[in-house]
């Protein structure tokens, strides 16, 4: 680690007096410097974020606007929606915008706020699936109680929390960051300003940043993904004691989308996080990004929705072509 830091000061000692201080901005190379790729690549990201934005959008329209849908997993899984839009709009639209104005340029100022943001909802992301799946949890090995714990202020409660757990995470890591120096022409193998990149273009000691790093992925991603394994086991095993084979069914049909967006989420983080770790990784941290950063928000909606009849049936209430029937929102008491 010393090493690697006394060459950063070398090189940057070479560089003019000042440079260490007050850089004004850093370069964004984003996944190809070929013209002939920039209007595909735009073409491309333009449409996935239309699709994860209006998708989403639809699955708060149908939570919100039908009463038989205000339930715990419903209000639940209206915010995740609503975190996936703040998720994508961090970074897609600048990346169109440098496209379209053929310009790789972030503002000092911008890139820290895009961090912030960036590292909150990554967070929340993570949060809320583990609030999603403890609710699954009680939904399912506790369905007598379910009710009376997963209450509005209780669910509420929990959201809020999210929010602060998020906020204080991402108030760390970006204060981090600012105390840090970095040389002229800072240029980010990436789409947009991602931790660990930015701290690797640092002049600066970083070893207290990859610290705080370290121990905060430790607490709060691993540990949620601790939670999350836990409920499963014990949704498993609760599922597996139910006698009727379409009892199980519906069981599982409960919380086989949350599972599904779980491992997709975790699964291209962990994808994202061995690529970055590669030495000569170039513009594949950026490429492997794109999936939990863009593809997995735009797939979420598609997988809550295609298999569930109670958003189908509220969409296509909110359109008009369907006449109101109460859905069965939970089904517990069918296979408990």
């Amino acid at each position: 680690m010393g090493l690697h830091q006394n060459k950063k000061l070398l090189h940057c000692n070479h560089m003019q007096s000042g440079n260490l201080t007050g850089v004004s901005e850093f370069l964004l190379l984003g996944f190809s410097e070929d013209p002939e790729l920039q209007p595909l690549i735009f073409g491309v990201f333009l449409s996935m974020y239309l699709i994860t934005v209006f998708g989403n959008l639809l699955i708060i329209l149908a939570v919100s606007s039908d009463s038989h849908l205000h339930t715990p997993m419903y209000f639940l899984l209206a915010n995740l929606s609503f975190v996936d839009i703040c998720f994508t709009s961090t970074t897609v639209p600048k990346m169109l915008w440098n496209i379209q104005t053929q310009s790789k340029v972030i503002t000092f100022a911008g890139c820290i706020t895009q961090m912030y943001f960036f590292i909150l909802f990554t967070g929340l992301d993570m949060f809320l699936l583990t609030v999603m799946a403890y609710d699954r949890f009680m939904a399912i090995c506790h369905p007598l109680h379910y009710m009376v714990i997963m209450n509005p202020w209780f669910c509420g409660l929990l959201v809020l929390v999210c929010w602060v757990l998020s906020v204080l995470d991402s108030l760390l890591h970006t204060s981090m960051v600012l105390r840090l120096s970095f040389c002229t022409e800072v240029e980010l193998s990436h789409f947009f300003c991602e931790l660990i990149q930015v701290i690797k273009r640092s002049c600066s000691d970083t070893f207290l940043n990859n610290m705080v790093i370290y121990f905060t992925g430790m607490l709060l991603a691993v540990g949620p993904f601790i939670g999350i394994l836990y409920s499963y086991c014990k949704i498993v095993s609760s599922i597996l004691g139910i006698s009727s084979a379409q009892g199980k069914y519906k069981a599982f049909s409960t919380c086989a989308s949350h599972l599904s967006v779980v491992s997709l989420f975790y699964c291209t983080s962990l994808g994202v996080y061995l690529s970055s770790a590669a030495p000569q990784s170039s513009h594949l941290g950026a490429s492997a990004s794109v999936m939990y950063t863009v593809v997995t928000p735009m797939l979420n909606p598609f997988i809550y929705s295609l298999r569930n009849k109670d958003i189908k049936r509220a969409l296509k209430r909110f359109f008009g072509k369907e006449s109101i029937k109460r859905p069965t929102v939970l089904g517990l008491k069918k296979y408990t």
